[in-house]
């Protein structure tokens, strides 16, 4: 019989300490076939730091809790959804992708995350950007042995189950987490047994208890006056400032949003938050209401995600609704005062005379008259440097559809009049 070197038993796993659990299958990291249930994040990290601390998987450990918490900081508060965000994770642990991988790989054995969604290389062509791929997107989940252990009640099966009570050893050990987080949180100096106020004894010998503090009188607060049979003082409404960014859509005589419009802001924001890391802990209803300007202007919810990405990219903002609410209000002035300079340049500019326009385009006329035939290379030669030129190319397919298309193209004629349209210097065919 051969014996084993100790270089070869050191690279040997160590046995699992529990010989009843094993990993969860590959074919079970989805939420459809997960028997884990879904779950937000505090909970999810209670039970994380569980899973590690039983000793289930061999290879958990403290870089697997470190990987854990920064998936909690980051995931959605309302479903349990985080973005995978390898490239960005590696650098804030200090650690390479090929560890991040790994550490993800056996909370997924774990039945602590399951796929969502899954990441691939196709090119979204986001605005702004030259490349970005579809994100992987996972699920915070919690496996049935954690429920076992704590004596969870559950109701439905798999990613849909939900808790709905607790047995008698589950209550024991909900008291004892809850009394050892109190001790925990509790000071040193509120456990000690000396008194830190010192009181005088009442004037009563017989009683041995001591006098409470008094609360002493406010000089600078005034009394409300009560006049009649009300004594409330009456409540005055505050004035909340109208939105600068007003939807386009609504019109001056029902400046209200419509409800079906509100919820399909809501659906979309709901699309937008997995998207955008920090937009994450903003609710859907703000995050709707602050994207109203990108939703009335079209955009889908990529489309909106692209943009937010361009709005803050090494920072997360406090206040998501508001900074968004912010950046568009900034833009949009800026946009506005661009408008009102090139309409003040166009007025100032001789061809902002009506006869010196018809005298210009009297003489085009003559000189397209006069021109040679259009080659093949006067289209590619256009076609290549109209994209840097697209308000020429706007105005040529807002004069005329048919020589635009043929000179520029399809692609980059829809191109020039959308960005016209965006921007209001052309108006849209």
């Amino acid at each position: 019989m051969r014996l084993t070197s100790g270089a070869a038993m050191r690279r040997v796993s160590s046995p699992c300490p529990e010989t009843s659990w094993r990993p969860l299958p590959d074919p079970l990291h989805e939420i459809a076939t997960t028997p884990a249930r879904h779950a937000q994040p505090r909970a999810w990290l209670r039970a994380v730091t569980w899973l590690i601390g039983a000793g289930l998987h061999p290879r958990a450990g403290t870089r697997t809790l470190e990987v854990a918490r920064d998936l909690a900081a980051r995931m959605d508060y309302t479903r349990g959804l985080v973005l995978y965000d390898l490239e960005g994770t590696a650098p804030r642990l200090g650690v390479h992708r090929a560890t991040v991988k790994r550490h993800v790989a056996i909370l997924r054995q774990l039945g602590a995350l399951a796929w969502w969604r899954h990441g691939t290389r196709t090119n979204l062509h986001l605005p702004g950007r030259k490349y970005a791929g579809t994100a992987t997107i996972y699920a915070a989940t919690i496996p049935p042995c954690y429920d076992h252990a704590m004596g969870h009640r559950l109701d439905g099966h798999g990613y849909e189950a939900r808790v709905i009570g607790v047995t008698e050893a589950g209550r024991g050990h909900a008291t004892e987490g809850v009394r050892a987080r109190q001790l925990d949180r509790t000071p040193p100096a509120a456990v000690s047994t000396t008194r830190s106020v010192d009181n005088s004894p009442v004037e009563n010998p017989s009683s041995q208890a001591r006098a409470p503090h008094s609360l002493g009188g406010y000089p600078d607060v005034q009394k409300a006056e009560v006049s009649g049979w009300l004594k409330d003082t009456p409540r005055v409404r505050a004035k909340r400032p109208k939105n600068t960014l007003a939807p386009t859509t609504s019109s001056p005589t029902n400046p209200r949003r419509h409800p079906l419009q509100v919820a399909r802001d809501i659906a979309i924001a709901r699309q937008v938050r997995p998207l955008v890391s920090w937009t994450q802990r903003e609710t859907l209803r703000r995050l709707a209401y602050a994207t109203r300007p990108l939703i009335d202007r079209g955009l889908d919810a990529r489309e909106i995600a692209g943009e937010l990405h361009g709005m803050a990219m090494s920072w997360r903002p406090a206040r998501p609704a508001a900074y968004i609410t912010a950046c568009l209000t900034r833009m949009h002035a800026h946009e506005t005062a661009l408008r009102q300079q090139a309409a003040q340049q166009r007025a100032t500019q001789p061809a902002g005379n009506a006869e010196w326009a018809r005298a210009v385009r009297q003489f085009r006329d003559t000189l397209a008259s006069a021109e040679p035939a259009r080659t093949d290379t006067d289209r590619r030669r256009a076609r290549l440097y109209g994209w840097q030129d697209w308000e020429r190319v706007a105005e040529l397919y807002d004069e005329d559809p048919d020589d635009a298309l043929d000179l520029y193209g399809r692609r980059l004629c829809v191109y020039a009049v959308g960005r016209a349209a965006r921007c209001g210097t052309v108006s849209p065919t």
